[in-house]
């Protein structure tokens, strides 16, 4: 009998410790009351910042937010708005990035032409002129593991005893098109700005996810599945080329055109596989073709079966490359490669002979009316 006491004893006893193990790993986010949590962070403006740093502000706004998110980019021109609104009132805004940039998949990131890697976080404050400093968390994200924040954006408002009276959403309205009708980031800060109790303290967010470090895990399954895609080459003739050109799609198109026996086109062309990937789960689709002799069929296959171009690729199946030129564009004056960017109907917002800019590239795409940063 003693045996079993025993028993049962020690099984219950390592189901708390199981227990315990399981409710460390999921932190519940900061608490309303609890005393704020010090940070140690570089800013995007080379300073190194703490919440000493802003012992002069009456209370602290800390939003978790990042560059690629959708909702995080919705909300930008609003926190920027809010810091020119409550600046003088003794509010200090500061955004934190929580996010590990190498746990954010290529495919999370069709909303944006950049991730959260902290120089990414530098072009992206420069870009939108950010009136607040915007520091990086990304590489321990220890900060971000006490406040725990559910999705970016996510506020907390800290008051002059750097108590916590605030945590949840700016406003109930993600579009910036339309118009909120519960302020409730400014609710909370009129409040505490008049000595009031926070009448609705805690409100849900809504956003994306927080990337911690342990999706990084991930990564690898999905550079597996995207291993197993099928590629496939198609011969394309003159009316094909400018079939394509019309694009009767109501997709972006991006045209690459390439050839094995070209350095500038084989060295660029795994951009265009990541470009591909980050935007084909949007109205966009990517197109490459090849200018090689077209008996080099089997060539051309091998090469984007190394690349993993699982999207549309063609080889123009007449020997006179004059045809194709002017099939693409008469005003392509040949050199290869050539890269045109097509609305739906035909019309070329984007051309360039030579390599292209990734950046720029990027930036073309998710900024097109038919792309867009945020939802519609």
């Amino acid at each position: 009998m003693k045996s079993a006491c025993l028993l049962i004893a020690c099984i219950v006893a390592a189901l708390s410790s199981f227990t315990k193990v399981q409710v460390s790993d999921d932190p519940a986010t900061l608490a309303i009351g609890s005393k704020a949590a010090d940070f140690k962070l570089p800013g995007t403006d080379g300073k190194i910042y703490s919440l000493a740093s802003f012992a002069k502000a009456k209370i602290l706004l800390i939003v978790f937010t990042c560059n690629h998110c959708p909702t995080a980019q919705a909300y930008e021109d609003r926190i920027i708005q809010l810091t020119n609104d409550y600046k003088t009132k003794g509010v200090q805004v500061i955004a934190i990035s929580p996010n590990d940039p190498l746990a954010v998949r290529l495919d999370e990131l069709g909303y944006s032409d950049m991730g959260d890697s902290f120089e990414e976080m530098k072009v992206r404050s420069k870009q939108k002129k950010y009136n607040f400093p915007y520091l990086y968390d990304g590489k321990t994200q220890s900060v971000s593991k006490v406040y725990d924040p559910v999705a970016t954006p996510h506020v907390f408002i800290v008051d002059k005893e750097r108590k916590l009276r605030y945590q949840g959403r700016i406003d109930n309205v993600e579009k910036p098109s339309k118009t909120p009708d519960h302020l409730d980031t400014r609710a909370a800060l009129d409040e505490l700005l008049a000595n009031k109790e926070v009448t609705t303290p805690t409100t849900k967010v809504f956003g994306c996810s927080v990337k911690w470090a342990s999706k990084k895990d991930h990564q690898k399954e999905v550079e597996e599945e995207w291993a197993k895609e099928q590629v496939a080459v198609e011969m394309v003739d003159e009316a094909g080329i400018k079939d394509l050109l019309k694009n009767n799609s109501d997709k972006l198109r991006l045209i690459n055109v390439w050839a094995t026996w070209c350095g500038p086109c084989i060295t660029e062309f795994p951009d265009f596989m990541t470009i591909n990937r980050m935007y084909r789960g949007r109205d966009f689709e990517f197109i490459s073709i090849s200018a090689d002799d077209p008996a080099q069929k089997e060539k051309v296959l091998k090469f984007l079966k190394g690349k993993q171009a699982s999207g549309k690729n063609y080889l123009f199946s007449i020997d006179d490359k004059y045809k194709m030129i002017e099939a693409i564009d008469p005003k392509w004056q040949g050199a290869l490669p050539y890269t045109i960017l097509v609305e739906p109907g035909g019309k070329i917002v984007y051309g360039k002979q030579g390599r292209i800019d990734v950046k720029e590239m990027k930036k073309a795409i998710v900024e097109n009316p038919l792309i867009g940063r945020f939802y519609k």
